[in-house]
């Protein structure tokens, strides 16, 4: 696998087949594109390569966009590796790029820098300024410049029927096992373990204060959820808590993990926080007892759902 985050100082030396593609989500629709791609390199004798963006274009072009990504960048660029690619290319996308003509595109992108004799698209993929060129321009230009386009019909995308604007809308309902059906993989938050108030030690529920440091990834609804990260090498299990802990009058949103049968120190380390499932949403109760009664109910269901799982 060969890869770079950055496609300006990079020229592929063999012929390729391409795709491109935000890729938000990498979901279960994304991988039939992505699957096609590698099998089609394989029998065609040429390189796999996916050109992929960031920021997300809505980032750059519409200022007033608050869109949320499911993914980060990293936790997309390790997710689209994992697929059995023989490059992976980020373009940084910037105004500049996105006043490109659709055929200066083709030319200075897929045919000088990747070799492309391929390209797998989507029926109603579009491109190059204002984007206003279509897959029936794509064919044109390959005609042109020497490389075949296949279609990824209507049907094939519709037979999956996920998209990334599905998948946020579920997590923001809270609905992390639609999510997860969606994307084919558990959906993860990757932070960085701070110190926070102890106030879960206190109550003999030690929590992982988790701090996300891209504001553009999107949060599940608050609640809590049975998640779990890879630790040291083996999975760690344990429940969530994404809120306000008004219980305790806590000030503004965060996010802690308490881990089952752990006490390592993990102050300063970046996980990997797999959800599994969604338990309840937060509540308010009226004493710390009550919460630790609830808390209480909430391991016994995670354990149960563990053990389940595993078995």
């Amino acid at each position: 696998m060969s890869s770079t985050k950055n496609i300006e100082n990079y020229k592929v030396s063999e012929p390729t087949v391409v795709t491109i593609g935000t890729f938000d989500g990498v979901h279960v629709g994304h991988r039939k594109i992505i699957n096609r791609l590698v099998a089609t390199a394989k029998q065609e004798g040429l390189k796999s390569v996916v050109l992929t963006f960031f920021p997300h274009p809505r980032m750059v072009l519409q200022k007033e966009s608050n869109i949320k990504l499911i993914n980060t960048i990293n936790e997309r660029y390790d997710i689209l590796n994992s697929l059995g690619l023989d490059y992976l290319l980020i373009k940084t996308f910037t105004k500049e790029f996105s006043r490109l003509s659709a055929e200066d595109f083709v030319k200075q992108i897929l045919v000088d820098k990747l070799k492309a004799k391929k390209v797998i698209i989507g029926y109603d993929h579009r491109f190059g300024r204002n984007r206003n060129a279509d897959i029936n321009n794509l064919k044109v230009f390959g005609e042109t410049y020497g490389f075949d386009v296949e279609e990824i019909s209507a049907q094939d995308i519709d037979d999956v029927s996920v998209s990334s604007t599905k998948v946020r809308t579920a997590l923001l309902s809270g609905e992390i096992t639609t999510v997860n059906s969606y994307l084919g993989y558990n959906f993860i938050l990757t932070g960085t373990v701070v110190k926070g108030k102890g106030l879960g030690k206190k109550i003999s529920f030690p929590t992982a204060n988790i701090s996300i440091s891209e504001d553009y990834k999107i949060i599940p609804k608050q609640g809590s959820y049975i998640v779990k990260s890879l630790i040291n090498n083996s999975f760690v299990y344990g429940m969530m808590n994404i809120g306000t802990n008004p219980t305790v009058n806590g000030q503004g949103q965060s996010i802690e993990v308490h881990f089952f049968n752990f006490n390592k120190d993990i102050y300063n380390k970046t996980l990997n926080i797999q959800l599994l499932k969604r338990l309840r949403d937060e509540q308010k109760f009226e004493s710390v007892d009550a919460l630790v009664k609830q808390l209480e109910i909430d391991k016994q269901t995670s354990l149960h759902f563990i053990a389940n799982q595993n078995a």
